[in-house]
C-alpha cells in the first residue's frame, strides 16, 4: 500500500521505540529490547544472547577459556550478513572469506558451507519467529491499518498528503474510508493494477462455482490452455535429458512465474509462443512423452495461444501503464474505455462478426471488465480526468466517435462533484469552483485565447495550467496536486523480488523449504532492524534503501536491483533459470 503526496508517492515505514545494542567479540550479554513491553531477546542466537539466568547452568570457567558466547555470537552475525545480503553458500569455502576471519580474531573459524545453509539458518529461523510474536499478535484488522496510516499522515503533514492507495481487498477498503473520515480531504483510491489483475483472473482462470457457471462455460477452454503450457513447461524442467534438448533448440530460457505475479498466466504464454520452434524440435520416443509431444504439435494449441494473447492484449498492456509511480492518475478512464474497445475488437475479429453483431463471449469477458471498472473507480479518477485539457481539444474529441469532453461525460460529472463537496463545505467557494470549471470547460474567460486553446492538445499538462490556469487558481491548485499522481501501488509491492533475489541463477538448485525459510529471514531481518534506533543513525543508516538489489552484486548484464524493480518486461526475467532438476543439492 502507498500514499502519494504532491508530487510524487510517499513510502514510509514506521519505527517503533525499541533498544538497540550491537553485539562485539568481547561481550556476550548485549541485547535487543523492547522499551514497551520490557521482554529483551538474546543476540546470539538470531538477535541477542541467551538468557543470563538460563546461562548459569553451563560451565564458566571453560566458557570463559574458550569465549564460546563471543564465537556463537559473531557466528549469527556472519550468518545474518549471508541471509540479509544474499549471498551464496558457496561464498563460505572461499579461502579468503576463511583467511580474513582467522586473521582478524585470533584462532577464530567462521561459520562453513553446512553451518550457514542447515543450523545456523534453523536457529535464526526460530528466533525470529520469537521476536516477531508481538507484531504476529496484533490484529490486522482495518482500525490497525488505520491506524498506521493516520500516524503516518500526521507525520508527514495531512496537507501534503492527496490520496492513499491500496490494493482492493476488503480490509485495506475498509482502513481507507476510515483514513477518509479523519481527513475530509484525503481520498482513498484503489489500485488499478490490482484491479486489471483481478480482472485477468477472472478470465483466465475463473473460480468453479455456481455465481460463475455462465463464465466458466465461455472462458473454461482458456483455463485449459493455460494448464496444458504449466504442465508442458514442468514435464520439461523435471528432466535433465529433456531440458538439454529444449535449450539446444531455443535461445530463450523457460520461465519461473509465480503467482503472486501480475498477469502470470499472459506472461507464461507469452514465452511459450516465444519458445515454440525450440518445443517442436524436442525428439523424444519415451512413451511417457507422447502426451506432451502431441499438444506441442497440435496447431490448434497454438491457435489457441494466439487468440488468447490477443484479445487480453489491451488488458495487459494497461495493467503495464499503469504499473508505474509516474503522474498517470487523469489517464485512467481513457484507458479503460480505449482498452474494452480493443478488446472487443479483436474478439469480433476471431470471430468474423461485425461489431454492432452480439457475441456471448465478449458478453462475458465486457461483464468482467466493467465490474471490476466499477469496483476500482474513485472519485479522484474522474477530478483528474476532468482537469486534463487534451480531452476538450477538437484534435482529441475527433480522434474516436466514442469520445466526449469531459463536461458531458454523466459519470464524471458524478464523481467530480463528489471531490468538490467533500474539499469544499462552504456554498460560496463551491459555487466559486463551479464557475471556474464552467470556465475552463467552455474556453471563456482567459480559457478563450487562441494560444490557450490550441496547446490544449500539444503542451505538457503541468506547463499548461502554469501558463495557461493562474486566471483560475482554485482548479489550477488542484490541477497541480492532481497531475502528478500515480495510480497503483504495485510499485511497492515487488511481491516476487525477494524469493527472485534469493532465488537466483546462481542459485536455483536449493530446495524449496530451504528458498523459503531464506526469504522468511531475509525479509525479517530487515523488518527487525527497520523498527530500531540504529536504522536512521549509525555508520549503516538506511543501508536497504534500494531494496533487494545493489549494484555490486549484479547478475551477468541485469542487476538484483534491475529485477527487483523491472514492472512487466519479460527480457529481463529471462535471468530466472530453471535448474536440471528440481531438488537435488543446495547451494
Amino acid at each position: 500500500m502507498q500514499m502519494v503526496m504532491e508530487e510524487a508517492e510517499l513510502r514510509v515505514k514506521k519505527s517503533l521505540p525499541m533498544e538497540v545494542h550491537l553485539p562485539n567479540t568481547s561481550s556476550h550479554n548485549k541485547t535487543i529490547g523492547s522499551s514497551n513491553s520490557g521482554a529483551y531477546y538474546g543476540l546470539d542466537s538470531g538477535l541477542g544472547s541467551l538468557d543470563p539466568k538460563k546461562r548459569k547452568g553451563l560451565c564458566e570457567p571453560l566458557e570463559k577459556a574458550f569465549n564460546i558466547g563471543a564465537r556463537e555470537q559473531l557466528d549469527g552475525e556472519i550468518a545474518r550478513m549471508f541471509y540479509m545480503g544474499g549471498l551464496s553458500f558457496h561464498f563460505a569455502r572461499n579461502p579468503h572469506y576463511v583467511r580474513a576471519f582467522k586473521n582478524a580474531f585470533l584462532g577464530y573459524v567462521p561459520p562453513a558451507y553446512n553451518a550457514l545453509r542447515t543450523t545456523l539458518l534453523q536457529k535464526e529461523k526460530s528466533n525470529i519467529e520469537h521476536l516477531l510474536e508481538p507484531i504476529k499478535g496484533e490484529q490486522k484488522n482495518k482500525f490497525f491499518i488505520s491506524n498506521l496510516l493516520i500516524d503516518a499522515i500526521r507525520e508527514i503533514g495531512p496537507k501534503k498528503v492527496v490520496q492513499v492507495v491500496t490494493d482492493n481487498a476488503p480490509v485495506c477498503k475498509a482502513a481507507g474510508l476510515l483514513v477518509e473520515s479523519r481527513f475530509q480531504h484525503i481520498f482513498w483510491t484503489p489500485c488499478i493494477v490490482h484491479t486489471l489483475n483481478l480482472a485477468l483472473k477472472s478470465i483466465c482462470s475463473p473460480s468453479p462455482h455456481p455465481r460463475y457457471d455462465d463464465i466458466m462455460e465461455e472462458c473454461g477452454w482458456i483455463a485449459k490452455v493455460s494448464s496444458d503450457v504449466f504442465s508442458i513447461k514442468k514435464f520439461i524442467v523435471n528432466h535433465s535429458m529433456r531440458l538439454a534438448m529444449f535449450n539446444e533448440h531455443s535461445k530463450l530460457k523457460l520461465l519461473s512465474v509465480y503467482d503472486t505475479r501480475f498477469a502470470s498466466t499472459i506472461v507464461m504464454l507469452k514465452r511459450f509462443k516465444q519458445i515454440k520452434h525450440g518445443l517442436e524440435h524436442m525428439e523424444d520416443d519415451v512413451e511417457k512423452a507422447r502426451a506432451v509431444k502431441e499438444k506441442i504439435l497440435d496447431e490448434y494449441f497454438w491457435v489457441d495461444i494466439d487468440y488468447i494473447l490477443r484479445f487480453t492484449a489491451p488488458i495487459y498492456e494497461m495493467l503495464r501503464m499503469a504499473d508505474t509511480d509516474t503522474p498517470c492518475l487523469h489517464l485512467i478512464y481513457e484507458w479503460w474505455d480505449s482498452m474494452i474497445e480493443k478488446v472487443k475488437i479483436a474478439i469480433f475479429r476471431k470471430e468474423r462478426k461485425q461489431l454492432n453483431d452480439s457475441s456471448r463471449f465478449f458478453y462475458m469477458v465486457h461483464g468482467i471488465l466493467v465490474e471490476r471498472r466499477t469496483k476500482s473507480s474513485a472519485p479522484l479518477h474522474g477530478l483528474a480526468y476532468s482537469l486534463n485539457p487534451r480531452y476538450y481539444s477538437e484534435q482529441w474529441l475527433e480522434e474516436a466517435p466514442s469520445h466526449v469532453a469531459p463536461h458531458q461525460d454523466l459519470e464524471v460529472i458524478l464523481e467530480k462533484k463528489k471531490c468538490i463537496d467533500r474539499y469544499f463545505s462552504n456554498e460560496y467557494e463551491r459555487r466559486k469552483v463551479n464557475e471556474e470549471n464552467a470556465a475552463f470547460a467552455s474556453f471563456f474567460l482567459h480559457f478563450s485565447s487562441s494560444n490557450s486553446i490550441n496547446d490544449r492538445a500539444f503542451m505538457a499538462l503541468i506547463n499548461w495550467w502554469i501558463v495557461h490556469g493562474a486566471s483560475t487558481p482554485t482548479r489550477q491548485s488542484f490541477a497541480l496536486r492532481l497531475l502528478g499522481q500515480p495510480c497503483s501501488s504495485s510499485c511497492c509491492e515487488r511481491n516476487w523480488s525477494t524469493y527472485n533475489f534469493i532465488h537466483y541463477m546462481k542459485m536455483n538448485k536449493m530446495t524449496p523449504q530451504r528458498a523459503e525459510d531464506l526469504v522468511f529471514v531475509h525479509t525479517n531481518l530487515r523488518l527487525l532492524l527497520r523498527r530500531s534506533p540504529i536504522y536512521k543513525e549509525c555508520v549503516s543508516q538506511l543501508w536497504d534503501v534500494g531494496g533487494d538489489g545493489f549494484d555490486s552484486m549484479a547478475l551477468e548484464d541485469a542487476g538484483v536491483l534491475k529485477i527487483a524493480d523491472l514492472s512487466l518486461e519479460e527480457p529481463e526475467l529471462e535471468t530466472v533459470l530453471f535448474s536440471s532438476v528440481d531438488n537435488v543439492n543446495d547451494e
